[in-house]
């Protein structure tokens, strides 16, 4: 038996802009996976204090939560990335 086909056109990764990823339809596993991996890129800086993990991961699901923050998907680079919310 066929799968059912998508209801949603396909994505055209040249033209699309980013989509953004309500927190809340992830996973919790694969929310956990979004928040560390951007908690762990080189380069993320929370200032003079040493955080570890769990607090780092804590303080972004936080401002997802806050609305401050979201979850954007890339179809051009079949990335995901956060973002400050700044609307």
């Amino acid at each position: 038996m066929p799968a059912e086909a998508s209801r949603e056109p396909p994505l055209d990764p040249e033209s699309s802009e980013p989509i953004e990823i309500p927190f809340s339809e992830l996973s919790p596993d694969a929310l956990r996976g979004v928040v560390e991996s951007f908690v762990l890129r080189e380069g993320t800086e929370y200032g003079d204090r040493d955080y570890s993990l769990d607090e780092k991961v804590a303080h972004v699901m936080r401002q997802l939560q806050r609305k401050e923050a979201r979850i954007l998907f890339d179809p051009a680079s079949e990335s995901i990335t956060l973002v400050a919310d700044k609307r």
